[in-house]
């Protein structure tokens, strides 16, 4: 039995390996770091890319010194080959990112785009059918404001907010409330419906529409990557899967 590491006066072999990471819970995240890996093994960077990178890394932790990286190592374990390699990983995924789905974020935005834009809304909710409409003709008659009587009648959060509720995306709202306020203009008051156990009264604010800068990119390459890792996870574990049943079966 080969002891791989130890920590205190605990000696692990490299037998008992596999089994704590399951019993930790960090076999999935030890799975999912071996798929990298393996993907990004063809990708090659540059002398220059590996600085620049470099200098990021440093930036991102805060390291203002020598000093400071040498804690972190020490708090990590690494030697300095490792921290190396840590960064050179992290480029390596980022340049694997842009490769694979670099040329497909435009088509992945305008299909998912509605998903993506903003809405500034007021909201008033109750309970109770029958005030929603009384408070809906108040609010067409110019009686009250929407914001006076959100604060007084409104059973949610946004009666801390004179019932504005915004900006959020509509990909986080519920379904009626996204076909209520994608087909609405700013400004216009919609009648009572019923939510749930809620009856809301709703006005558009204004209507932000996604935009693909560097930001959405960015956020939908890591979205794509994601997903991409998702799959390659569950189809690694599906593999194992078939393979644990198969030698059942063989040892019956």
């Amino acid at each position: 039995m080969t002891d791989v590491l130890q920590i205190g006066n605990r000696k692990i072999a490299a037998s008992e390996l596999f089994s704590l990471l399951g019993s930790y819970l960090m076999l999935p995240q030890f799975r999912r770091e071996l798929i990298i890996d393996e993907a990004i093994a063809p990708i090659e960077c540059t002398p220059e890319e590996i600085a620049q990178a470099r200098q990021q890394f440093c930036v991102e932790n805060q390291f203002t010194s020598k000093a400071d990286i040498q804690v972190w190592m020490a708090y990590y374990g690494l030697a300095l080959n490792q921290l190396e390699m840590i960064v050179t990983r992290k480029l390596k995924i980022e340049k694997f990112k842009q490769a694979t789905w670099g040329n497909k974020l435009e088509s992945y935005f305008f299909q998912y785009k509605t998903k993506l834009d903003k809405v500034i809304y007021s909201l008033l909710r109750t309970q109770d059918g029958g005030v929603s409409q009384e408070l809906f003709f108040r609010i067409l008659a110019k009686e009250q404001s929407f914001a006076e009587l959100a604060r007084e009648y409104s059973q949610g959060p946004e009666a801390q907010t004179d019932g504005v509720v915004g900006s959020v995306e509509l990909s986080t709202l519920h379904p009626t409330m996204v076909q209520m306020l994608s087909s609405s203009q700013p400004g216009k008051l919609l009648p009572p419906t019923r939510i749930g156990e809620w009856f809301v009264i709703v006005r558009l604010e204004k209507y932000i529409p996604a935009q693909l800068d560097e930001s959405m990119r960015s956020r939908l390459l890591n979205e794509l990557y994601e997903n991409w890792l998702r799959e390659q996870l569950q189809k690694l574990i599906s593999e194992g899967n078939k393979e644990i049943r198969e030698m059942g079966m063989m040892g019956r």
